[in-house]
C-alpha cells in the first residue's frame, strides 16, 4: 500500500475507528486495576504497566500480521472478526467481568498488562487486518491504540454514551475488513477477482452481506437478549 495514498488513509481511519470502539473494554479494566492503589503509586502503576502493553500488544500484532501471510489464515481471521463485531453488538455487558480487585503495585501493573494481551486480541486482529500488511500503518496504529486503551477510557465512554451510533459505525468498519481479508485470501482470490462482471459482484456481495449481516444480527440478539422484568 502506498504511503499517504487514499488507500493509506482510508485504512488509517478504519484503524481509529477499531480502536476507538474496541478499547473501551480494556480502558475499563486498567482504570479499575490501579483504583485501590495509593494516589501515588496509580500514575506510576499506569505509566509502567504502559510500556508492558505496549511491548506485548506490539509482539501480538506483528506476530498476527506475519501469521496472515500463511495460506487460509486470512480466510479464517475474517470469520473471526466477523464474530468480533457481533459480539460487540450482541453482548450485554452488567460489569461483572469488570469487577477487579488489586491492593499493590506489581498486581496491578501484571493486570494491566495481561488484561491488555488478553483483552486486546480483538482489537490487534481489527489493526493488523485493516493495515493489510502495511507495517507502518501497524506502527501508527499501535501508537494510537495504548494512549486509548490506558489513558483514554472516560473519553471513549463519553463518546459512546452520546454517539452510540458510534458502536454501529465501527461494528460496521470491524465487517468491512473482515469482508476484505476474506475475499483478498489467496486461497479463493481468483474468484473475486476475475476481471469480469461476476467477480465485482461477488466482491460487493461479500462486502454488503458482511455489513448487514453483522448488523442486523447484533440488533436482534440485543433485542432478544435484554431482561425482562418480573413483578
Amino acid at each position: 500500500m502506498e504511503l499517504f495514498s487514499t488507500a493509506w488513509f482510508s485504512a488509517l481511519l478504519a484503524i481509529i475507528l477499531i480502536d476507538l470502539v474496541l478499547a473501551g473494554d480494556n480502558a475499563i479494566v486498567i482504570a479499575l486495576a490501579a483504583r485501590k492503589l495509593p494516589p501515588e503509586l496509580q500514575r506510576k502503576a499506569i505509566i509502567w504497566g504502559t510500556v508492558g502493553a505496549i511491548v506485548v500488544r506490539s509482539a501480538m500484532t506483528l506476530v498476527v500480521v506475519w501469521l496472515l501471510k500463511i495460506p487460509g489464515l486470512m480466510l479464517v481471521g475474517g470469520l473471526g472478526l466477523l464474530w468480533i463485531a457481533y459480539k460487540l453488538l450482541a453482548d450485554t455487558d452488567d460489569g461483572s467481568e469488570h469487577d477487579v480487585q488489586v491492593n499493590s503495585f506489581w498486581g496491578a501493573m501484571k493486570t494491566i498488562i495481561v488484561a491488555d494481551a488478553l483483552m486486546g486480541i480483538d482489537n490487534v486482529l481489527g489493526v493488523a487486518g485493516a493495515a493489510q500488511g502495511s507495517f507502518d500503518l501497524v506502527v501508527i496504529g499501535l501508537l494510537i491504540s495504548v494512549p486509548i486503551v490506558v489513558f483514554g477510557s472516560a473519553i471513549v465512554l463519553k463518546l459512546v454514551e452520546r454517539f452510540p451510533i458510534v458502536i454501529k459505525l465501527g461494528a460496521a468498519v470491524l465487517a468491512y475488513t473482515a469482508a476484505m481479508m476474506i475475499i483478498n485470501e489467496q486461497l479463493i482470490k481468483s474468484f473475486f477477482y476475475s476481471g469480469d462482471a461476476t467477480g465485482t459482484a461477488l466482491r460487493w456481495g461479500v462486502v454488503v452481506l458482511a455489513i448487514v449481516g453483522v448488523l442486523g444480527a447484533g440488533k436482534l440478539k440485543s433485542m432478544s437478549g435484554k431482561p425482562t422484568q418480573h413483578g
